[in-house]
């Protein structure tokens, strides 16, 4: 499983924006669930030194995309229509875990939910994500 998740991953980091920013690092996969390893740097932090909510968003926005590209064999590729976070603590520079998961999958439409991790293992943000399946 793992080698075939690092082609997705290499592809989000040499084609995608926001690729090179959380240098994803796979963890797990199981039938509709992805477990993921980030990072948040310097270029992710308020001047307070705790991560920007956007950057949280985004983070899980990638997740829950590569958890749909993957599960389709690279066929598919989602076009969010709602994005919808909740943030529960604040996060600081370094690594954090990230789930992501099915909720509901038709032919044109799916919800995934994910959710981030701190260092201590408590969630500190967790995202619905609506998206727009397009076939490629």
């Amino acid at each position: 499983m793992k080698e075939d998740f690092e082609k997705y991953l290499k592809y989000h980091w040499n084609k995608g924006g926001t690729g090179k920013i959380f240098n994803f690092k796979y963890i797990e996969y199981k039938n509709g669930i992805l477990k993921l390893e980030g990072e948040f740097g310097d270029s992710t932090l308020n001047p307070n030194k705790t991560v920007q909510g956007g950057q949280m968003t985004s983070m899980l926005d990638d997740a829950t995309s590569l958890l749909l590209i993957y599960e389709s064999n690279g066929k598919v590729y989602p076009n969010s229509t709602n994005l919808t976070s909740l943030h529960h603590r604040p996060l600081y520079k370094g690594k954090v875990k990230v789930t992501a998961e099915i909720i509901q999958k038709g032919k044109n439409i799916a919800t995934i939910k994910g959710a981030l991790y701190n260092s201590e293992n408590k969630i500190a943000a967790t995202l619905m994500h609506t998206a727009f399946l397009f076939n490629i």
